[in-house]
């Protein structure tokens, strides 16, 4: 197994991604308005995460590819949960890309506390011997959700996954404490735009005068 052959076709399609959901973000600052993306991230499973994936799924290899949606994976950060439905719309009038398959785990949060909106898409890659469609997996979520999430999963690889009672109950209290802060600053969100604007504004006069 030739990986370097197999997954350069998936970090193609992270880094083409990553510009386009960037070039969204962009056009709203082009046009002075509020972006419902703070930032994006993006990055292909590392082969041992992949292979793990497959082992515990029970899948070949020749499966992989058609079986592991999260090969490529992409997240998009927003400010506030409305953000997160505004992407999700601009995502589903893109005709780049198709939409296999959504999860809405903020309306309907996991167990866990988890929540976060999740789409799987099939790409299409440009390659050499013609073009290839792949699966990505988008992941939209706030920066509250994010942070959390973070160190969930950061807790989940230190006790493979068996996370300890205490720790899961507080987890799901911070789950709810993070959510509280995200309603909290829905509130106010266009106290914190108007502020924003006055900034920005006042950066570019900055910029300007220097």
């Amino acid at each position: 197994m030739n990986w370097e052959v197999l997954l350069a076709p998936y970090v193609q399609a992270v880094d083409e991604l990553k510009v386009k959901l960037r070039g969204m973000r962009k056009q709203y600052e082009n046009e002075s308005s509020h972006s419902p993306i703070e930032f994006v991230t993006g990055r292909v499973k590392p082969i041992s995460s992949i292979l793990e994936k497959a082992q515990r799924k029970g899948l070949s290899i020749d499966h992989m590819e058609s079986k592991i949606q999260d090969i490529a994976g992409l997240r998009v950060v927003c400010q506030f949960v409305d953000d997160i439905y505004t992407v999700v719309d601009m995502l589903k009038n893109r005709k780049d890309f198709k939409i296999l398959e959504e999860k809405d785990y903020i309306s309907d949060k996991k167990d866990s506390g988890y929540r976060s909106y999740h789409m799987i898409i099939h790409y299409p890659v440009e390659t050499i011997k013609g073009e290839k469609m792949l699966l990505a997996e988008i992941q939209i979520r706030t920066l509250a959700m994010n942070f959390w999430a973070t160190n969930e999963h950061s807790l989940n690889y230190k006790y493979s996954g068996q996370i300890p009672v205490e720790v899961q109950s507080r987890l799901k209290r911070a789950a709810e404490a993070a959510f509280r802060l995200d309603e909290e600053m829905s509130a106010i969100r266009h106290e914190v735009q108007e502020a924003q604007k006055i900034f920005r504004k006042k950066q570019d006069r900055d910029s300007r005068e220097t």
